[in-house]
């Protein structure tokens, strides 16, 4: 019994008391109250009439027992009807746990080529990596990977890392203002809870979702004027993969991001109907 209980238990048990301590064995736990050395007023859970006894029991796997800095009886507090209530003190390791980073594969900003200045620096740096040629080499994967190399140099690269899953393509900057306003005003009725801040932040509060809602309206009618335009065809798509696929990009669309870009790189150094380099 000395493996399930401590030195300050009841020694005397009945039949109900002993099958509490062999399935405190057959489970390898502690009888927590037993551990603890107490006035018998802090140790007896049962009261009743002329008959005081230890009934009531905490249980814990006895590799936790360090874990526990005291245990006791709550004198003057009942739980059931001639029960007393029976607590102990434990210090518990919290663990923090660690989100697992979904890891993308890292993107070449190819969009930057619609910015002239960008498209003039990948222009020459191209060409200086193709060796000075005006010609563009008849082997187009070493050419393509030269391409490919030098947009990551000169345009660079996205994080690889997954943005959070939020759906506020259509945010502006007067629902911005408007939810600071009612923060503000939330901070304000937490330090005076008057009437009146009650009844400011809860119209801010319907204010912003009417910004909301405008905003909302106003982004999606700018989609569908823009959705006869390429321009539009890609916000679309990029709004339903963000929305379906939590802006998680597969291996096919990179493919045909890169063949888009490379086939926009060729435009670009195509001059006068022959594959050469536009000076």
């Amino acid at each position: 019994d000395e493996e399930v209980m401590g030195k300050f238990g009841v020694k005397e048990r009945n039949l109900e008391g002993q099958m509490v301590v062999d399935f405190a064995k057959r489970m390898d736990m502690g009888l927590v109250n037993t551990y603890f050395q107490k006035r018998e007023e802090h140790r007896v859970t049962y009261k009743s009439g002329g008959r005081r006894t230890q009934v009531d029991y905490i249980l814990c796997r006895r590799g936790n027992l360090k874990e526990i800095s005291d245990c006791k009886v709550v004198v003057g507090e009942s739980v059931a009807r001639q029960h007393r209530m029976v607590v102990c003190r434990m210090t518990l390791m919290v663990c923090k746990t660690k989100t697992s980073k979904i890891e993308m594969e890292k993107k070449t900003k190819w969009w930057k080529l619609k910015k002239e200045e960008c498209c003039e620096e990948f222009r020459q740096k191209l060409r200086q990596a193709l060796g000075g040629q005006v010609v563009l080499p008849d082997d187009w994967e070493t050419t393509a990977e030269v391409i490919r190399e030098t947009g990551r140099k000169v345009l660079g690269v996205s994080s690889g890392r997954r943005k959070e899953d939020k759906e506020t393509w259509w945010w502006n900057e007067e629902v911005q203002d408007s939810i600071q306003r009612k923060r503000l005003a939330k901070k304000k009725w937490d330090m005076d809870r008057t009437e009146e801040n009650r009844q400011e932040y809860k119209e801010l509060q319907r204010r912003v979702k009417r910004e909301v809602s405008k905003a909302k309206q106003k982004a999606y009618d700018e989609l569908y004027t823009r959705l006869d335009t390429r321009e539009g065809e890609k916000d679309l798509y990029r709004l339903g993969r963000e929305i379906e696929m939590g802006r998680m990009c597969s291996k096919l669309e990179l493919l045909r991001i890169e063949m888009e870009a490379c086939s926009q790189v060729r435009r670009v150094y195509r001059g006068d109907g022959r594959n050469t380099l536009r000076s």
